[in-house]
């Protein structure tokens, strides 16, 4: 049953991480050629948080619950990995989820004006700031998942 939900904490991780990276991706390299172009960049991120970023980060937290439950004595490394996908839930469902049906509103409107809002170019680099904050907590979070390391004393036990 372990390898099932190692399974399905992989297919999580992919979802989750391939979801980031592509906003990250596409930001970088179309996200504000012109108003157009960052409308239909911010429609992408956003239905492509709704596709993979959250049902990928809900993955990943079922699946980290029960084996952190099926342990009997229960790992440090685990107790890391709560804290900071604690940290990236809080980043993704209190600020970056929100923002995103924002940033279309925002996007349409530059789109309207004929050119980038005030309002657009300061949530867009809110965003991006947000984003760039779960770059570390993220990588440990894979790190922590793929060598699964004895921390904090466990060796001496």
């Amino acid at each position: 049953m372990k390898s099932f939900f190692n399974f399905l904490q992989d297919i999580g991780s992919i979802m989750y991480v391939g979801g980031i990276l592509s906003h990250i991706i596409i930001g970088a390299n179309l996200g504000h050629l012109d108003p157009q172009t960052a409308y239909t960049v911010a429609i992408y991120k956003e239905i492509s948080a709704y596709i993979l970023i959250l049902p990928g980060l809900g993955l990943k937290i079922f699946s980290d619950l029960y084996l952190y439950y099926s342990y009997d004595v229960k790992p440090n490394y685990m107790k890391v990995k709560f804290v900071l996908i604690t940290f990236l839930t809080i980043n993704a469902f209190f600020f970056l989820v929100p923002m995103m049906p924002e940033l279309v509103v925002l996007a349409q409107e530059s789109v309207d004006a004929g050119a980038f809002t005030p309002e657009f170019l300061a949530s867009a680099h809110t965003e991006g700031l947000i984003g760039m904050s779960n770059a570390l907590p993220l990588l440990l979070e894979i790190l922590l998942t793929s060598f699964k390391p004895k921390l904090f004393g466990e060796r001496k036990a």
